[in-house]
């Protein structure tokens, strides 16, 4: 049975949590722009096994629930560090954050670009799709923002042009 207090010094157990943690943010940042939703299978067993193969580097011999406790806290704290300096630091986010990438411009893909993300056609194809456009020629703009999400600017027809127009003489009036 394991005891409530940690067979590690706590404060081996924070400094461990501290460099895996400092490894997985930087690993994570390296290897682009996901959303949670937009995962792949083989993006969750990925993750699954890194925090079972990191789990023994945080831990070391130890086994307790103190030794547990410690390490959680010890995430959270850093993970509400982190919140913080991206707040509040430009330097951190400019560190912590990838900065959006423009995928297609006026209608026509950015195939460098596709490639350096590592993005899949497929998964683009989708995305066109959820803001309802069925092909890049329909769009002005495609970015994928900092946070994985895709952003869709479609091209703008003269029937939209001359609604936008009613509206703001409308507006006037």
């Amino acid at each position: 049975m394991t005891g409530l207090l940690p067979d590690v010094s706590p404060l081996e157990l924070v400094i461990r949590t501290a460099v895996v943690y400092a490894f997985f943010v930087i690993a994570l940042r390296m290897t682009g722009k996901r959303e949670l939703g937009q995962f792949t299978i083989f993006d969750l067993a990925l993750l699954l096994l890194a925090a079972n193969a990191l789990q023994p580097a945080m831990t070391g011999p130890d086994a307790t629930l103190g030794g547990g406790i410690v390490i959680l806290v010890t995430i959270f704290v850093l993970n509400a560090g982190v919140a913080y300096l991206r707040r509040h630091s430009p330097l951190a986010r400019r560190i912590l954050e990838a900065q959006p990438t423009i995928l297609a411009r006026s209608g026509a893909w950015d195939e460098a670009a596709i490639d350096h993300e590592q993005l899949d056609p497929v998964d683009l194809a989708a995305a066109l799709r959820e803001h309802g456009f069925e092909d890049v020629a329909e769009t002005r703009l495609v970015v994928l923002e900092e946070d994985g999400s895709i952003s869709v600017v479609g091209e703008e027809t003269d029937a939209d042009m001359m609604r936008r127009r009613r509206r703001r003489r409308a507006r006037r009036i």
